[in-house]
């Protein structure tokens, strides 16, 4: 090959450093493998630990009072949000109480009263109170403490790794293909690629790599995670659902969630042209009154994410449809503005509506600016912009609608096993979720998905990797074409640069194939990505050598962004309406993308499932599974457990 490159040989590798992966490496340790690491582009990077919201939630079983609760009602709740699999569900329901627990007992700060009562909430799409929180930085709390987890049990961690391709034989999953980032940063415009890549050579993988966050400019997602569903696809591997996520309005220089006591003030929202000037409030022309608009800002507090179904009549995911306008067809900024109130605020309050007023007063948040109620009710909101370098006591925030996570991604089975042998996905990077989800379960789909994969590979994948030479021997013609492409990108003279390309890529996704999606504009995202995907090996130039990991990202970025708009186009062209959180706006009315019907569910019985080859895509409509009915009778499980039967 022309470069030392490192082999290490492990049972398994978890690629990952956020919540599910720390926790499907120790279960494993636990679960008795042993011969396992951890490889991770950053510890400290990902949405795990570097994302949150007004109230992170985590979503599991009732573990408090009497209202009624079971097993199977909580599959039902998460199946009946369309499109998710039946024993999925069963299995996200039924490991809750574990998962949960497990995280409590190493210290998650969950809250319980004084007779050990997790007290929960209700949160989006919950019929009961399963909702439970540690507050803000809930998913970063269940990192560190995992992360406790696996460094006591001196689990190995390759650090500074990110993964750019899975190597395969025959279908089966047999090792990765990483960049050391820390060795990359040692070298200097045009030396040698030596010691920069390494392999791993392995019986199975965990991908625990989170959705993929760099395909959206306007993003929710923390800039250090991109994702790594295109190598995935590369490999083989299907994608489901791939046309579900979740949008919401959030502060672009630094990334949040404007979610809870941000909108329940009241703030004013303007916009300004490019300069920030000609500063302007622009909601109230499409509202029919006062009464309404204001309802609709407090209420964002409670429906962040973008809804179809809470548009029509003044509902508050209008709100999200005309920042957008704003943004992307009128070319202006738009900003929370906690400086001043709306111009229809009355002094007095009196024209703002019952459920709003009520919770003002109640919580003493009746003084006379935004700033100053937001300051009396949850100042460390405040404090969180402040540190980040943005006061909002003298500055307005600047916002977009914003991806925030897909509720789809790469299918796997009820073990997280992708189609792909010896390939699971775990957390965001597992397509489990269907249309709608309640709040919080993407936290306990993550550990629940983990905990399955661990129990499988720990019982039923345990035999040891190829070969250490046979492996080398194998994959040198494997990962011959990625090498071919890094000197590529190492030699151009001229081109553009991997910053360049992945503010094309986001743009387009975030202006065309976000929450607001016309089939012609979906196939002219494909297209794009297409064409730069076949030019990337040309169009790119390097301006150090440091560039190399976005510039093998985007290569990744771009497959996944050509299957993505694939998917949104094969369901608008199969009749499939708006749904979730996205509108497809009648055909021929461009000028108004308020014109469009809901889906109803139509489709939720249905579940598409995309696969990549660099010929195109094949698509495929699956029957939704129905939810396990299990006879339930002890001695027969019993049976079944003792004769080793149940994982299978």
């Amino acid at each position: 090959m022309g470069k030392r490159i490192e082999v290490h040989s492990y049972n398994t590798i978890v690629v990952g450093s956020g919540a599910a992966g720390l926790n499907a490496a120790d279960r494993l340790y636990d679960f008795g493998q042993h011969n396992i690491a951890i490889v991770a582009e950053g510890m400290n990077m990902g949405t795990s630990r570097n994302a949150g919201s007004d109230k992170q939630t985590y979503y599991k079983l009732t573990l408090a009072g009497g209202e009624p609760d079971s097993v199977l009602d909580m599959a039902r709740t998460l199946f009946d949000g369309g499109c998710m699999h039946g024993d999925l569900a069963l299995c996200e329901a039924a490991l809750s109480v574990k998962c949960f627990n497990k995280l409590a007992d190493i210290g998650v700060p969950f809250p319980h009263n004084s007779y050990g009562e997790y007290i929960g909430y209700k949160t989006d799409h919950d019929p009961r109170q399963r909702a439970t929180s540690a507050g803000p930085l809930t998913s970063r709390y269940m990192t560190e403490m995992l992360e406790k987890q696996v460094k006591a049990k001196k689990i190995k961690i390759f650090d500074d790794h990110k993964v750019i391709g899975i190597i395969t034989d025959n279908g089966v999953c047999k090792g990765l293909l990483t960049l050391n980032k820390d060795r990359l940063q040692q070298l200097p415009r045009r030396r040698s690629l030596d010691g920069v890549f390494t392999l791993f050579n392995c019986t199975n993988v965990i991908l625990a790599t989170g959705g993929p966050a760099g395909l959206y400019s306007c993003s929710v997602y923390p800039e250090s995670q991109t994702g790594s569903n295109g190598i995935a696809f590369e490999a083989g591997a299907a994608g489901r659902n791939l046309t579900e996520w979740q949008y919401g309005l959030a502060s672009t220089k630094f990334r949040w969630n404007l979610s809870g006591s941000y909108q329940q003030v009241i703030p004013r929202y303007v916009s300004a042209d490019r300069q920030g000037t000609d500063v302007r409030e622009f909601l109230d022309p499409y509202f029919d009154d006062d009464h309404k608009m204001l309802t609709a800002i407090f209420l964002k507090g409670y429906q962040w994410p973008f809804d179809t179904r809470k548009i029509a009549h003044g509902g508050s995911s209008l709100i999200d449809i005309l920042v957008h306008q704003e943004i992307h067809q009128k070319g202006r900024r738009v900003f929370l503005d906690f400086l001043h109130n709306p111009s229809v605020l009355r002094q007095d309050f009196s024209n703002l509506g019952e459920e709003a007023f009520t919770y003002l007063e109640r919580s003493g948040a009746m003084q006379a600016t935004p700033i100053e109620r937001l300051a009396h009710l949850n100042r460390p909101a405040i404090d969180l912009y402040r540190n980040n370098g943005i006061d909002l006591t003298c500055e307005m925030l600047e916002i977009a609608v914003s991806a925030q996570h897909n509720n789809g991604g790469i299918a796997v089975n009820d073990w997280w096993e992708t189609d792909v042998p010896h390939l699971f996905a775990v957390g965001e990077a597992g397509g489990t979720h269907g249309v709608y989800r309640p709040g919080g379960s993407s936290l306990n789909s993550g550990q629940v998905g983990g905990t399955r994969a661990a129990m499988y590979i720990a019982r039923r994948y345990t035999e040891p990797p190829m070969d250490h030479f046979d492996f080398i021997r194998f994959s040198q013609p494997k990962i011959a074409p990625t090498m071919a492409l890094t000197q590529q990108f190492i030699e151009n003279k001229t081109g553009l640069s991997p910053q360049s390309i992945r503010k094309m890529l986001g743009d387009r996704m975030s202006a065309y194939a976000a929450h607001i999606r016309r089939i012609e504009d979906i196939r002219q995202v494909k297209e794009e990505a297409l064409a730069q995907l076949q030019q990337i090996a040309t169009q790119t130039i390097l301006s150090d050598m440091t560039d190399l990991t976005m510039a093998l990202e985007n290569v990744d970025l771009l497959i996944a962004q050509y299957v993505y708009a694939a998917a949104m186009e094969d369901y608008i062209a199969a009749g499939g309406g708006s749904r979730g959180s996205y509108i497809i706006p009648a055909a021929g009315e461009a000028a108004d993308i308020l014109n469009f019907t809901l889906d109803n569910g139509k489709f939720s019985s249905k579940i598409q499932e995309i696969r990549y080859t660099p010929d195109g895509c094949t698509i495929r409509w699956d029957d939704v599974r129905p939810i396990p009915r299990d006879d339930y009778w002890f001695e027969n499980v019993w049976r079944e457990y003792r004769e080793d039967k149940i994982i299978r």
